[in-house]
């Protein structure tokens, strides 16, 4: 995973942030809420994807060679584990404590 340049992260970064921007946007408004939740989902496919090549790219300094990587990609998993049993068990009436659980 060598082909990705600090440069390159930078850009990516920005589309993303540019795509939450929008999606900020898109949500002011119940006409415009599928763009917004699109421009969201777009944003943070584009951060996933940077933030992991980044990890590869870095590894070597990042970990040392010892566990870094796999306590990273435990706290994700385990994180998103959390994330979905709060969504599943929270009524569609009840937004803002499901907001509160996921921060």
């Amino acid at each position: 995973m060598n082909f990705i340049s600090m440069n390159l992260v930078t850009l990516l970064y920005l589309v993303a942030s540019v795509c939450f921007i929008q999606a900020l946007k898109g949500l002011s408004s119940p006409s415009n809420a599928r763009a917004g939740n699109t421009y969201g989902m777009i944003g943070m496919a584009i951060a996933a994807v940077t933030t992991v090549a980044l990890i590869f790219k870095l590894k070597a300094e990042i970990s040392g060679g010892g566990m870094g990587f796999p306590l990273v990609l435990l706290g994700v998993v385990v994180g998103g584990a959390i994330g979905t049993i709060a969504a599943k068990k929270v009524e569609m009436t009840k937004m803002p404590e499901l907001v509160a659980a996921m921060h």
